[in-house]
């Protein structure tokens, strides 16, 4: 997951505001706009961030118009974001003041919590290998290095899919910063993920695209033969029974929620459709972290606001984007009353998924390639996606 600096929200609408006197400055900036458009209407410093809006109808091909644009602007200190106007449809530019140049970030807190985070999996990894919770403060814990691994490969290639297309395309990004999250009560994955920040907003779609994108594609390139490996090593048993349960043996025990791809690939490696009526794969090291890597790919791929997915489908549909949220809410409202392993994500996209990622050039769509290439991943959501992690079999 990336988190986006924006220029402006895709809800921004453009307040109506007399401008103030035409000057020398505001006769410069026109005669910048104009070279690209045939300029039908104008606001000088609408309001105190923004220099000017200017709507109209380009001259030239957007993608061409905005490079222009944006070179000159860069000798006067200003920046630009060019969108199709909603209430009248005709393009719109508006001139912000100021540059990007973000100052550098130190390093050490992305060390420190990529170092607790590798402790924190490894904490999981050793519950996995029954080691006694009581026992992770010691050196048990490295029994948990084959899930930590795991884990981190496929975290920090998902992260740094993001950084690396984010640096080709020349955008200032920070390294990954690991989320710490040791296991309470003996469960959890370890971490609640990782994230890269931009340190500008991207230039057009084709970069959020690709920087969106690069993420959840290059975690699966690990996830899907490392849970190939983990089901192929892990065994099948039989699941519990009420009478076993009274006779002072297992009464409760957690199953893991199937995907499409996870389901599938325990067919195809055991033959059969698993959990069953009877029996079940016991998990182990890797197959948890395959599983893991699945459901955090899965997560990232919801097409809402500031995730992975969110960014892909605003590239390919624009301000429509914006129409799917109170949809795709309902139905993670929908999973989180079957399931209460959604609800804190249900209060965190609430809160946190409103906003779409909007690129400077908004208006330059996606060459058919790209949009091939988005709608194969948001396809990738549905094979990956779990609609239940997690069920507490109680046999009292």
């Amino acid at each position: 997951m990336f988190d986006e600096l924006a220029t402006q929200s895709a809800d921004y609408q453009a307040p109506q505001i007399t401008p103030p006197a035409f000057n020398n400055r505001h006769q410069e900036l026109e005669d910048v706009i104009a070279a690209v458009l045939d300029i039908q209407q104008r606001n000088y410093n609408p309001i105190e961030s923004v220099v000017a809006q200017y709507y109209g109808q380009l001259r030239l091909d957007s993608a061409q118009a905005f490079e222009i644009v944006d070179g000159r602007l860069q000798d006067m200190g200003y920046h630009a974001h060019f969108s199709v106007d909603e209430a009248t449809n005709l393009h719109r530019i508006d001139v912000f003041r100021g540059r990007f140049s973000p100052p550098p970030r130190p390093v050490w807190p992305n060390v420190l919590l990529l170092i607790l985070t590798i402790l924190s999996t490894m904490s999981v990894g050793a519950l996995l290998d029954d080691v006694p919770y009581e026992n992770l403060f010691s050196l048990e814990v490295l029994k948990g290095w084959p899930y930590a691994l795991s884990v981190m490969l496929i975290l920090g290639a998902h992260e740094l899919g993001h950084y690396f297309a984010a640096r080709h395309h020349q955008v200032s990004v920070t390294l990954p910063y690991f989320l710490p999250f040791p296991p309470l009560l003996g469960f959890g994955f370890g971490t609640f993920g990782a994230f890269i920040q931009l340190r500008e907003p991207m230039r057009n779609r084709k970069q959020l695209f690709d920087v969106g994108v690069a993420g959840p594609l290059s975690g699966l390139i690990f996830a899907i033969p490392i849970l190939i490996i983990g089901i192929a090593t892990a065994e099948v048993n039989r699941l519990p029974t009420v009478e076993e349960c009274r006779e002072g043996g297992t009464c409760d025990y957690l199953l893991e929620g199937n995907s499409i791809v996870y389901a599938a690939a325990k067919y195809v490696i055991h033959g059969k459709w698993l959990p069953n009526d009877f029996e079940d794969m016991t998990i182990n090291q890797l197959s948890f972290a395959g599983w893991t890597g699945l459901f955090v790919t899965g997560l990232n791929l919801l097409p809402i606001g500031q995730l992975d997915g969110g960014h892909i489908l605003y590239t390919l549909v624009g301000r429509t984007a914006r129409r799917l949220y109170i949809p795709a809410m309902i139905a993670m409202v929908i999973l989180a009353l079957n399931n209460s392993s959604w609800f804190l994500w249900v209060m965190l996209l609430f809160f946190f998924g409103r906003v779409y990622a909007v690129p400077m050039d908004d208006i330059t769509p996606l060459d058919s390639r790209r949009r091939a290439l988005g709608i194969f991943a948001l396809a990738i959501f549905f094979l990956v996606f779990t609609p239940s992690p997690f069920e507490i079999i109680s046999l009292r």
